[in-house]
């Protein structure tokens, strides 16, 4: 036996032990044994912006308000609601007979606690209760918002599939600190989770909620009837790339989450494997993200250099994808092929390469300062995709201190503000869903601005035009000032575009009944 086929077989080995038959009353079939690309680590999705956390989320928690496949909002726990003529109160009612997992019913309490608790997190709903006069709790379940001014997103914010997510809990938990995760998870959503079997960094067990009661309509996105066929969801961990797919091929795992680029092509020729195409918004968006914070990229100057020094197009070729599943070039912050897709301020990019960023730094008076460069090893998106965005750096003359560990360690320094000596950063790259990035309200490259969102970009003009967003009452003033953000997104460099690709999933063929959607959704699924 060769030494790399013994330690695939040894890294599957706990695999196999607990999925052997006779490990309870769960049939194999019934069993959805699902691999993610980043660790479930934290519980509670109003303190962290981690993709496992919202998978988690929408799982064992429910919204008001849904997105479905098409970008359009839908009643999710709410029957209905009524908007007054002004558009300034808006009375909200909730779905009878909903339950919590602990068997308390979900209250207009419930519904009112939690989202004061989350918008003191999350940027789109902190605009939203700026421009309101509050919340009134008028029966069990119906209450009411009150608007001292127009603010055109009430169900977008209430909906908004993004990191930091409406869910609702329990009035008693909503009213804790927003800063602290909740000590308990308590949901409304489809699954149960079981904490006993928890094991971060490895395994984490969801069961089907015999309290949740679905909507009627189609599952469509995080929209419709949400009805689990499956009696168990195994959340598995497990790093190696090659074992993880050798997983899915033997049957010891259902779901790759996203599958890496140098895999794609020998698992679309497996016959018992479905690989889909992943399209518009469902689509991700590399990320470099910048400490304005700290030198040197406290000087705009110093930011437009890396701007300039960062070529998409190889970026994204480190990937290994297919041809078909990566752009060479994309500026638009709302990303490319997209509604919201828009060229405004691109012209930012008509010097690029390592020549024009090192005139660059050398007419910003640069004068060698290490710039702290935050690479997630264990990611197989953000291993490749850093090393090449580093070396990148490194051509056009930025002394690049490269900083190797796993995700969960950069997820966590990243919110070190200090200087670079004290464990600060200068650059980490990052990736986020196109689901994430439609709305300029909620996209993080603008709707953090000014706030303690790690980065700490502040610009004034940004401050104003998201002010004035709020208030757009029709589509064409929200695009031209949703252009006039990306402009000063540009402009202001508060991020850098990495490049926009496909992150492909890939399932067991016999599953039937996924619901396509920018990350992972568990419902409606069923093995034939």
């Amino acid at each position: 036996m060769s030494l790399r086929r013994l330690a695939r077989m040894l890294a599957l080995a706990p695999m196999l032990l607990a999925t052997a038959p006779g490990d309870g009353a769960h049939a194999q079939g019934r069993v959805l044994r699902v691999s993610l690309n980043t660790e479930l680590q934290v519980l509670d999705p109003i303190i962290t912006t981690i993709n496992a956390t919202r998978v988690f989320a929408y799982m064992v928690y429910d919204t008001l308000v849904a997105i479905d496949a098409d970008g359009n909002y839908h009643p999710q726990m709410l029957e209905g609601w009524q908007v007054s003529d002004d558009r300034l109160t808006w009375t909200f009612t909730l779905r009878e007979g909903l339950e919590f997992s602990d068997g308390n019913p979900v209250t207009s309490d419930d519904a009112v606690a939690s989202i004061r608790r989350w918008s003191q997190r999350e940027a789109l709903g902190r605009l939203m209760m700026q421009a309101a006069e509050g919340f009134r709790i008028i029966d069990a379940r119906r209450f009411e918002l009150k608007l001292n001014r127009p603010f055109g997103f009430v169900i977008e914010a209430l909906g908004k599939p993004g990191h930091q997510i409406p869910v609702i809990m329990p009035a008693r938990l909503a009213a804790l600190p927003a800063s602290t995760a909740v000590p308990e998870v308590i949901g409304s959503g489809p699954f149960l989770f079981r904490r006993n079997e928890w094991r971060p960094g490895d395994l984490a067990v969801f069961d089907r909620n015999p309290r949740y009661r679905p909507r009627g309509e189609p599952a469509s996105g995080l929209a419709g009837g949400k009805v689990v066929r499956m009696d168990r969801v195994e959340l598995r961990s497990v790093s190696d790339q090659s074992t993880r797919a050798a997983a899915l091929r033997t049957g010891e795992l259902d779901y790759l989450e996203i599958v890496p680029g140098d895999y794609v092509e020998p698992l679309r020729r497996d016959r018992n494997i479905t690989v889909p195409q992943m399209s518009g918004l469902g689509q991700i968006m590399s990320i470099i993200n910048i400490n304005h914070a700290q030198p040197p990229f406290n000087d705009v100057r110093i930011r437009r250099a890396l701007q300039a020094a960062i070529v998409q197009e190889d970026v994204m070729a480190s990937l290994g994808l297919p041809r078909d599943m990566y752009m060479t070039e994309c500026r638009s912050m709302y990303m490319c092929d997209a509604p919201g897709t828009t060229q405004a301020g691109t012209e930012m990019f008509r010097q690029t390469g390592p020549e024009a960023a090192r005139r660059m730094l050398r007419e910003a008076g640069y004068n060698n300062e290490p710039v702290v460069f935050l690479h997630a090893e264990s990611s197989a998106i953000l291993n490749p995709t850093g090393l090449v965005i580093a070396d990148q750096m490194r051509r056009a003359g930025f002394n690049v201190d490269l900083r190797t560990s796993d995700y969960a360690t950069v997820a966590q320094r990243r919110f070190n503000r200090g200087p670079v000596d004290q464990g600060g950063w200068s650059v980490v790259p990052l990736i986020w869903n196109g689901i994430d990035l439609v709305n300029p309200l909620s996209n993080p490259g603008t709707s953090y601005n000014c706030t303690d969102y790690f980065g700490w970009s502040c610009d004034e003009e940004t401050t104003a035009l998201l002010t004035q967003m709020s208030a757009a009452a029709t589509p064409e003033a929200q695009r031209a000032i949703a252009d006039q953000l990306q402009t000063r997104f540009h402009v202001n460099v508060n991020w850098v575009l990495g490049g926009q690709f496909q992150g492909p999933p890939a399932y067991r063929s016999d599953l039937k009944g996924w619901v396509p959607f920018a990350f992972p959704v568990f419902w409606n699924i069923e093995r034939r």
